[in-house]
């Protein structure tokens, strides 16, 4: 059968290779090249952030930190397991995926103004490299990959998979979907090795192989992606609280990706004339969390179909 994946980020190149590998003639049409999406801006720790209903984005993102364990092995990908510490203004229970991460620990003592924290190792996804794999293994499968803006959903396909973000609200006429807007810093390594989130803020470090990612903000329904100099210098003013070594840190760039935000995400088939659609969008902050797993659905989705 002969598939239209529509966008080039996480979770369109993870439905192309899972379809493409299980024999499926697989392109995938994107406005935006893989590392030009806001998956490219992520930090992409896996965390469960800023996304519903709870009990299937818990099912994806347990598949999907199976998969980013698995990966690691493989020094192409991008992939590396760390450990890091959440800190918290307040006291309150174990987060809700908490049984996905076979470590996480109360901290016994957290810096002032915490109350309290845990630590867990997870999975920390190094997005330009990792997308750039993605790609090579979309390839290699058969599948392709075509820059193209559309005005709507194509209708002359054997079946249509629509990962296409915030264009769905012009491709699905979804109006439900809404921008949460990210502004990160990209600081040169300075020998920082494990994650630190102060999700009250949100303020984050999340240390790759050769440079440091540092967030970020979470202002709903802005879709300004030019960075701006004066959130900058208060990113980093917060996070050089929670890792001083970042006050002595070269800024390398500064980026911001419009996180695709629903009341709840779409994984679902439209039954359009004769032509189907796999919706498979509204991820919010976890794209990169949930991906693998959403990737599995669509494929069991496609089966169903076929």
């Amino acid at each position: 059968m002969r598939v239209l994946v529509l966008g080039a980020g996480v979770n369109g190149l993870s439905a192309g290779v899972i379809l493409a590998e299980a024999g499926y003639d697989v392109h995938l049409l994107a406005r935006e090249l893989p590392l030009e999406t806001t998956s490219a801006v992520a930090a992409a720790i896996w965390y469960p952030y800023l996304a519903e209903p709870r009990q299937r984005v818990l099912a994806w993102a347990q598949i999907s930190f199976a998969a980013f364990v698995a990966l690691a092995d493989n020094p192409d990908s991008g992939v590396v397991i760390r450990p890091g510490n959440e800190l918290l203004r307040g006291y309150t229970d174990d987060p809700w995926w908490a049984c996905v991460v076979a470590d996480l620990t109360r901290m016994d003592h957290v810096p002032s103004p915490y109350r309290s924290g845990w630590s867990f190792t997870t999975p920390v996804i190094d997005m330009p490299v990792y997308l750039r794999w993605l790609q090579r293994r979309l390839e290699a499968a058969g599948g392709t990959l075509t820059r193209m803006a559309l005005g709507g959903l194509p209708d002359r396909a054997g079946l249509v998979v629509n990962c296409s973000g915030l264009g769905a609200r012009l491709l699905a006429t979804d109006d439900t979907l809404y921008p949460v807007r990210g502004q990160v810093v990209r600081v040169d390594q300075v020998g920082v090795d494990r994650w630190v989130l102060d999700g009250s803020e949100p303020t984050y470090v999340v240390p790759r192989s050769n440079d440091i990612i540092v967030g970020g903000t979470d202002t709903e329904r802005q879709w300004d992606r030019r960075p701006d100099a004066e959130v900058a210098e208060r990113i980093m003013a917060r996070a050089t609280v929670l890792v001083p070594a970042l006050a002595d840190a070269r800024v390398l760039g500064h980026r911001v990706g419009l996180r695709p935000a629903r009341p709840s995400v779409r994984l679902e088939v439209e039954q359009r004339g004769a032509h189907p659609v796999i919706h498979c969008y509204g991820h919010g902050g976890a794209g990169v969390t949930t991906s693998w797993g959403c990737a599995e659905e669509v494929l069991a989705l496609a089966k169903a179909l076929s």
